[in-house]
């Protein structure tokens, strides 16, 4: 990726990650989840979300769908923050059920954790309105032979439907 000259805008990091937010709003699956992903620097990702009774179980909580879906979303980015050239795929992923999410607004944290060339682990939580942590998990994620530049929610910037945008 080339960086602009500087003072010209945002660094080959700074549009990387823009174009990461842009790639997880195209992606079809979250036309079913209300979310949003916000990334403020490497090896960092957030996605925000909200429950209500579309995505419970029997029980009246959210089903474990859901955490998991936003946990390794928000470990996936967070890894792939560091890797500009390729998409990444999740090949293991440990998730924890705290608490039973009972509606409202999450945020999901992503971290980057350890591994840059072959395997990347990042770990991620889910927290709450009251701050609450009710999940967490741990992923590797490897380099996949898909190259960013060939999705189109990825390079195409502006080119999130409006439908997808939270």
């Amino acid at each position: 990726m080339t960086q602009p000259e500087a003072g010209s805008g945002p660094t080959g990091a700074a549009l990387h990650w823009r174009a990461l937010e842009r790639l997880y709003a195209s992606a079809p699956i979250n036309l079913k989840f209300r979310s949003s992903l916000s990334i403020a620097g490497e090896g960092e990702a957030q996605i925000a979300f909200d429950i209500d009774e579309s995505v419970f179980h029997a029980g009246g909580a959210a089903h474990g769908t859901v955490y998991f879906k936003m946990l390794d979303d928000a470990a996936f980015y967070a890894a792939n923050t560091l890797v500009s050239d390729r998409f990444l795929l999740t090949t293991a992923f440990n998730l924890q059920f705290l608490r039973p999410i009972r509606g409202g607004r999450i945020r999901a944290e992503g971290k980057w954790v350890s591994g840059r060339r072959r395997v990347l682990v990042a770990e991620s939580r889910l927290v709450d309105e009251e701050g609450e942590e009710v999940g967490r998990g741990t992923g590797t994620f490897m380099r996949s032979q898909i190259k960013l530049s060939s999705l189109p929610g990825y390079s195409a910037e502006g080119s999130i439907p409006e439908s997808r945008q939270e």
